[in-house]
């Protein structure tokens, strides 16, 4: 292993104390430490982590284009434990970076390749693997994945995908949605930052659930990880979510109003 693996603080202070544009000169000193916020003034880094189609990441590269000169981080790392995973297809398209990871990249190396490409903030998309503790240790209040349920129900290990809308509908529960939450250690564990409900519908089977959560993963996650890029969202010294408005009752989000679904999430947390 490079012995860069080995000093994960060393390495972050060393990235986040540099003085090209988008580094945090003035905001961080050693040693890193990942619960200081971000300047808004600049674009953090991010990298996305995906394992398929790489649809959230699609919707999160197509939000930072919308927002233009406002939006508050840059894609500038696709990575996927996939070598023919179509989200690196995707990355390619948008002029991103694509990497795949392999055994190495998957496990010692990915904190090096990670911190070398000045990476600030990590969004895991359909990422199924586990991701090394050197990497949720370093950066800490900076990894966020999106689930397709109401954490912590139906999370865990092996819970992804129409697994958990199958989970959903043999349980019987009335309401699904989608849940961002911070990445620690353990799957599905970390501190929930947003969650957004979905009905669930008696006639629902796994094709028809899972489309509609998907819709509301494609709207939420974005503004999440743009607010987080911009330090507004992130965990206090306890380990607490900080930043997060009360959001608005979500009574008014009836099945098919996206448009009204995105204004609400706009006002929530644009």
């Amino acid at each position: 292993m490079n012995s860069l693996s080995y000093r994960p603080w060393a390495l972050l202070s060393t990235l986040f104390s540099r003085s090209e544009p988008g580094a945090l000169t003035a905001l961080v000193a050693e040693p890193y430490n990942p619960r200081v916020p971000l300047q808004s003034a600049s674009r953090a880094r991010v990298a996305v982590l995906a394992s398929g189609g790489g649809s959230n990441l699609q919707a999160i590269v197509d939000y930072f284009a919308a927002l233009g000169p406002h939006r508050c981080g840059d894609v500038v790392l696709v990575a996927s434990d996939r070598i023919n995973a179509p989200a690196l297809n995707r990355a390619r398209n948008a002029g991103i970076e694509a990497v795949h990871l392999d055994g190495e990249l998957r496990g010692d190396g990915m904190l090096e390749a990670l911190v070398s490409r000045g990476v600030m903030i990590v969004v895991l998309a359909g990422y199924l693997q586990l991701v090394p503790s050197a990497v949720t240790t370093a950066y800490r209040g900076r990894i966020v994945n999106v689930h397709p349920a109401l954490l912590p129900a139906f999370g865990g290990r092996g819970m992804y995908g129409e697994r958990v809308h199958a989970a959903v509908l043999a349980a019987g529960v009335a309401i699904s949605g989608a849940t961002v939450h911070f990445v620690d250690e353990v799957y599905d564990r970390g501190a929930i930052v947003a969650q957004w409900p979905v009905p669930v519908s008696p006639n629902d089977t796994v094709n028809t659930l899972g489309p509609r959560v998907l819709a509301v993963e494609h709207l939420l996650y974005p503004r999440v990880v743009n607010a987080l890029c911009s330090g507004r969202i992130h965990l206090d010294a306890g380990g607490k979510v900080a930043g997060v408005p009360a959001p608005e009752s979500a009574a008014a989000f009836s099945m098919g109003d996206y448009v009204g679904l995105r204004h609400s999430l706009d006002r929530w947390l644009g």
